[in-house]
């Protein structure tokens, strides 16, 4: 996958995010709001204390492979640092850890996960 090609797809991520965020039934997520840059997106998601909600944790992640790509760090494993295998960026372009880390992650936190559930 191209740079270009993961720009786009993070970028149509990016608007679907917002989309679905104008849905939200709060009045501070319309307007100006939604054209804030993604970190004060956050922030006021976070004011809004919607850190819990599953959009919350996508947008963060879009924010972070964003910043990744910028700084020439995409793909790589956020824990080893290897290469995050094509198939898991292709599948999912804000991922973050290679899939060994990503499982050792998983079985870690399994019991924080099970209480969000």
């Amino acid at each position: 996958m191209t740079i270009a090609n993961t720009r786009q797809a993070l970028s149509q991520l990016e608007a679907k995010l917002r989309e679905e965020i104008a849905a939200l039934p709060f009045p501070e997520l319309q307007g100006s709001a939604l054209k804030a840059s993604l970190s004060e997106l956050i922030d006021t998601l976070t004011r809004l204390h919607l850190a819990d909600d599953p959009i919350y944790d996508r947008l963060t992640r879009l924010d972070a492979a964003q910043c990744q790509l910028d700084l020439g760090l995409y793909g790589l494993c956020a824990d080893c640092e290897s290469e995050i295998e094509q198939e898991r960026l292709i599948r999912d372009p804000t991922v973050q850890r290679c899939l060994a880390c990503d499982d050792h992650y998983r079985h870690e936190h399994r019991h924080e996960l099970r209480l969000n559930h």
